[in-house]
């Protein structure tokens, strides 16, 4: 059985304190040398981890070189990358032009694919949506006609809409595996609503279907992108860069400081990090908190083994792998609030929130 096993965060505040004070001289080593932000970013966060594995095993004086040292080192590995990246891109860029699309067949296959799509929407809901999206009938005369309010006519139309989009793309995918709770996630991706999208668990199924997580991408594409809210598919390292940008990008918009935002991204960096080493993928979700106060919040989810014992997991030391990395005790000491809910053979979700001091 999944079980909460809540955990409050204890950082040491000394070692901590320690480490925050150094951030600023780190930043401006880096970005003195990397012009790109992002990649300058990357870097004070990967310095940022070494430190604070390192932090309880060197005098407080050695800290300020040995940052300086990693940060250095980071910088001309990422240089020595690069060069060699140069040196062979003729042998990997394929400089052959696409293949031509066969236009017409595209057509043809579109056409069908709305037919199709159409014709799995009540009659009702078909009549009104032609009517509406075809005829340019207005909500008001098709509310008259139908016996409702004009109100009722636009949900109506906001529904066939969005199920109309579900139904397109899955006939755009004939060979796809739809089951039972395919359509029921799809369409409450597709209306945006969210507390549909909780009650059928919308989050482990896009995981655990491979089918519904492509057809995700372009249903939300569709809506308004929510400035409050980033979700970002891990499966790979390429992955994990792009969640800990993300997450800086969407807490600067709460203005927290800098040296906060690297302790984010670090921590989100480093949940990011044990789904791709452990999990065969998951997603970050981070989302700007109003209440109680003006926060961020992070949730990582994934389908992987589980962690059998999560009480032992945030005890400092402990590691099922030999490597640098602050795991869950460290990214736990990185934030404010933190939570972990496992379950053996489904998966893992971490919560974790950071709050921004006010004043």
């Amino acid at each position: 059985m999944a079980a909460a096993q809540p955990a409050d965060a204890s950082p040491d505040p000394d070692n901590q304190s320690d480490v925050a004070n150094l951030i600023p001289m780190v930043q401006r080593f880096v970005h003195s040398r990397v012009a790109n932000e992002a990649v300058a970013d990357d870097i004070v966060q990967e310095t940022l981890v070494r430190m604070l594995v390192a932090v309880e095993r060197v005098e407080p004086g050695i800290l300020e070189p040995y940052a300086i040292v990693t940060a250095r080192n980071l910088v001309a590995s990422m240089w020595r990358e690069q060069e060699r990246h140069r040196r062979n891109q003729h042998r990997i860029v394929d400089l052959r032009g696409p293949d031509s699309p066969d236009e017409s067949l595209l057509e043809q296959e579109d056409r069908g694919a709305v037919a199709e799509a159409l014709g799995r929407l009540s009659e009702r809901d078909r009549r009104t949506l032609v009517a509406h999206e075809v005829s340019g009938q207005d909500t008001q005369s098709l509310a008259e006609e139908l016996g409702v309010t004009a109100g009722a006519v636009a949900a109506q139309l906001n529904r066939s809409r969005a199920r109309l989009r579900v139904e397109y793309l899955l006939a755009l995918e004939p060979g796809g595996s739809v089951t039972d709770r395919c359509r029921p996630v799809l369409f409450a991706m597709s209306s945006g609503d969210r507390r549909r999208q909780r009650e059928v668990d919308a989050a482990r199924h896009l995981l655990e279907c491979a089918l519904c997580e492509k057809l995700s991408q372009p249903l939300l594409a569709r809506g308004q992108r929510s400035d409050d809210q980033v979700r970002i598919r891990i499966h790979a390292d390429a992955d994990i860069v792009l969640a800990r940008q993300s997450a800086r990008e969407v807490a600067a918009r709460l203005e927290f400081p800098r040296t906060d935002l690297t302790v984010i991204a670090t921590a989100v960096s480093e949940i990011a990090r044990n789904i791709v080493r452990f999990t065969e993928g998951g997603e970050v979700v981070v989302e700007l908190l109003e209440e109680p106060r003006r926060g961020v919040r992070i949730v990582a989810r994934d389908t992987g083994p589980g962690i059998p014992d999560v009480e032992a997991a945030l005890v400092d030391g402990y590691s099922t792998y030999h490597g640098l990395g602050l795991g869950l005790p460290g990214a736990r000491r990185l934030m404010d609030e933190f939570a972990v809910v496992s379950e053996v053979g489904r998966g893992t979700t971490v919560t974790m929130t950071k709050w921004r001091q006010e004043g």
